[in-house]
C-alpha cells in the first residue's frame, strides 16, 4: 500500500511517501537514493548467505510506483549501484526493458563507480557531483547547503528511534526536512538506519507500512 504525505518546500509541491521515495508533482519525476544495486550478490559472491529476493521487492516496489504516479522521469540522488558488475545489474537490465519511455538520471554516490560504458549501456544520463532543477539541487551528501536552493540528498540513509510503553524501541525509517534540505530514506530494504544524525531545526517524517509519523 502507498501512503502519502505531501509538503511544499521552497515552493515546491512534494509528495513524500512510505515506499521510500518521493514524487515532485512539478516534474512528474520520482526521486529516491540508495537503491545499492548489486549488494545482495556482492554479499553472496562473498559467502555470506543473503536472499536473492531482496532485489526482487525493492524493484517491484519501484514499478509500483512508478504506476501509481505515471512518472516519466527517475531522479536518483546517489548509490544506484553497490559493487562491481554482478548478477543483480543483469536483473535490473531485464526489469528496465518494461519501462522504455522512463528517463534515468543519476548524481553519482560513493558507490557509483562503475565504468562509463555501462550507464551509457543502461541509457542512465550521469552527473558527477550535483543537478539543479529550477530552485532544487540534487547531490549525494550533502555536506554544504547553497545560497537560494532547496538541496534533495541520500547517503546517511536516516532512522529515528521511538520510545514505546513498555520501554522497548523501534526504528522507522524518516525523512529529513528543514527549512533548505530533505534528506531521503534509503531506498533499498536491505540498509541499516541511522538514528543518530540530524540535521539542526528538522523535521522528521517517519513511516510505517500504513502511516507516517511526524516528530
Amino acid at each position: 500500500m502507498i501512503i502519502t504525505k505531501e509538503i511544499n518546500c521552497f515552493n515546491n509541491e512534494l509528495v513524500l511517501t512510505n515506499q521510500r521515495a518521493l514524487f515532485w508533482k512539478a516534474e512528474n519525476s520520482l526521486i529516491l537514493s540508495d537503491l545499492h544495486i548489486g549488494k545482495s550478490a556482492h554479499f553472496q559472491k562473498s559467502g555470506i548467505a543473503i536472499p536473492s529476493s531482496i532485489l526482487n521487492k525493492d524493484l517491484q516496489r519501484l514499478a509500483d510506483l512508478i504506476f501509481h504516479f505515471k512518472a516519466n522521469k527517475l531522479i536518483i540522488v546517489g548509490d544506484l549501484f553497490h559493487a562491481d558488475y554482478n548478477k543483480d545489474l543483469d536483473e535490473f537490465k531485464q526489469w528496465l526493458t518494461a519501462f522504455k519511455d522512463l528517463k534515468i538520471i543519476l548524481v553519482k554516490g560513493n558507490h557509483d563507480r562503475l565504468l562509463n560504458s555501462i550507464y551509457e549501456d543502461f541509457n542512465i544520463e550521469v552527473h558527477k557531483t550535483d543537478l539543479k532543477i529550477g530552485t532544487i539541487k540534487f547531490v549525494h551528501d550533502n555536506v554544504a547547503l547553497e545560497e537560494n536552493y532547496f538541496s534533495i540528498s541520500g547517503h546517511i540513509h536516516p532512522g529515528v528511534a521511538i520510545k514505546t510503553k513498555g520501554k522497548q524501541r523501534i526504528k522507522l525509517p524518516c525523512y529529513q526536512v528543514t527549512k533548505q534540505q530533505l534528506i531521503l530514506p534509503a531506498f533499498s530494504l536491505f540498509t541499516g538506519l541511522n538514528t543518530r544524525d540530524f540535521p539542526e531545526k528538522c523535521t522528521n517524517y517517519a513511516f510505517t507500512n500504513d502511516a507516517f509519523f511526524e516528530l
